[in-house]
C-alpha cells in the first residue's frame, strides 16, 4: 500500500481556505475563484484523496489531491475534481483512512468515480 495515500473528509470552509492558498501560490490546479467554486461545491462537507506528489529537486512541492464534493443544484449528485495542497496543509488534514481494509475501499470508491459512475435500472 502507498504510503502517501490518504483519504480526508473535510468542511466546506476548509475547502475555501485551501482553495485560496492555491490561489496564493498561483497553482494552476485549483477553481478558477472563489466564486466559481461557490458556484459549483454545495456547502458541504467533502472528501479529498491524494493522487500524485510534484516534486523537484527531491522535495515535494504540491499534493494533487481528488477532490468528491456535493454539486449545488443537485439533490443527491455529486463532482470530482483536482486541486493542488501544500504537503505541510495535506498531512495536517484528519484521515479517514485508518486501516487498510478501509483504504483499499476508498480507493476504489474514487477509483469508481473517476471513471464515471451512472444510475442504472435493474433488468
Amino acid at each position: 500500500m502507498d504510503p502517501d495515500f490518504r483519504v480526508c473528509q473535510i468542511t466546506f470552509d476548509t475547502l475555501l481556505e485551501l482553495q485560496l492558498e492555491a490561489e496564493g501560490r498561483g497553482w494552476a490546479t485549483r477553481w478558477t475563484s472563489i466564486h466559481a467554486l461557490r458556484s459549483q461545491v454545495k456547502e458541504e462537507d467533502v472528501f479529498l484523496q491524494s493522487l500524485m506528489r510534484e516534486e523537484r529537486a527531491g522535495a515535494v512541492l504540491a499534493v494533487r489531491c481528488l477532490v468528491l464534493f456535493p454539486a449545488v443544484g443537485g439533490r443527491n449528485s455529486g463532482g470530482l475534481a483536482t486541486i493542488d495542497l501544500d504537503p505541510a496543509r495535506f498531512e495536517s488534514l484528519q484521515r479517514i483512512d485508518r486501516d487498510a481494509d478501509t483504504r483499499r475501499a476508498l480507493a476504489r470508491m474514487f477509483s469508481l468515480a473517476v471513471g464515471g459512475i451512472t444510475m442504472v435500472a435493474k433488468m
